[in-house]
């Protein structure tokens, strides 16, 4: 059982799961605008999420997460160093238009975890785009839903019409409501500087907030021209608001990182079945 739990925790923290979440997504957006599964794009995806996750993780941010991960972080930083040799060998397959868009996501990374840019803009001497007061899940949610998004729709070679405006803005929306139970839960560990939406509205706010987000998630599924699985995605919208609902500061361990955290692979496996 200790080895399991071991193996769940490098899953983890290495941030397996997290890029298995973001492909999910990209994969979602094949599949509800028949495009041709492009596995190089979603192999290049992957390794660049495992690649961007650890570097903002382990840059030195948010120390309190990893204090516990002395004895794995040589394995994760090999892992990470594997991913990154990886998303270069895919990268080189994807074409020209796809290459710019993933230079420009991959500034923002870098100056998500590095303090670069200038000190005026922050509340304290964090100096990168994580230190912006209230900035970060925003910033976050934008970059998955450009991701999960626009970037298969390009690679694709497809215009990008109403519908594909209208399903970015719901995997925005959707990222935004996924991290809600982590900010609630890193209400006890995060700056107030941050002005993360809990800290600036409370708990029981944020919930009736995603909850609304949520429902907006839905009605604009039917402003589209294609409406594609509507019941799947009631179903996927409908255990999210329970885990926004029931979470809270002091949470379970895999409640946020492993549970909530795997909803866009539920998602998939509802889809592809």
């Amino acid at each position: 059982m200790q080895i399991i739990k071991q193996i769940l925790d490098f899953y983890i923290n290495a941030s397996i799961h997290v890029a298995l979440a973001v492909c999910s997504l990209c994969w979602i957006t094949n599949l509800e605008f028949g495009l041709t599964t492009d596995w190089a794009l979603l192999c290049f995806v992957f390794f660049a999420a495992v690649t961007g996750y650890n570097f903002v993780k382990y840059f030195g941010l948010a120390k309190f997460h990893h204090r516990q991960l002395s004895p794995w972080l040589r394995f994760i930083q090999i892992f990470s160093m594997f991913c990154f040799m990886s998303l270069l060998y895919f990268g080189f397959q994807l074409n020209n238009q796809v290459m710019w868009l993933l230079l420009g996501l991959g500034v923002i990374t870098f100056l998500y975890a590095v303090p670069l840019l200038p000190t005026s803009w922050f509340v304290d001497k964090g100096k990168n785009l994580r230190s912006i007061s209230g900035l970060k899940v925003y910033i976050i949610a934008l970059v998955w839903a450009i991701v999960v998004v626009i970037l298969p729709v390009i690679n694709a070679d497809m215009v990008i019409s109403s519908d594909v405006v209208i399903t970015g803005i719901q995997r925005y929306i959707f990222v935004l409501v996924l991290m809600l139970p982590f900010e609630i839960r890193d209400l006890q560990y995060d700056s107030l500087k941050l002005a993360t939406i809990p800290q600036r509205i409370g708990v029981l706010a944020t919930k009736i907030i995603g909850s609304i987000l949520i429902f907006a998630i839905l009605l604009m599924e039917f402003f589209k021209d294609e409406i594609n699985s509507h019941f799947i995605l009631s179903f996927v919208l409908l255990v999210l608001l329970g885990f926004v609902w029931f979470s809270k500061i002091k949470q379970p361990k895999y409640y946020s990182s492993f549970w909530v955290e795997g909803m866009p692979i539920l998602w998939l496996i509802l889809y592809l079945l």
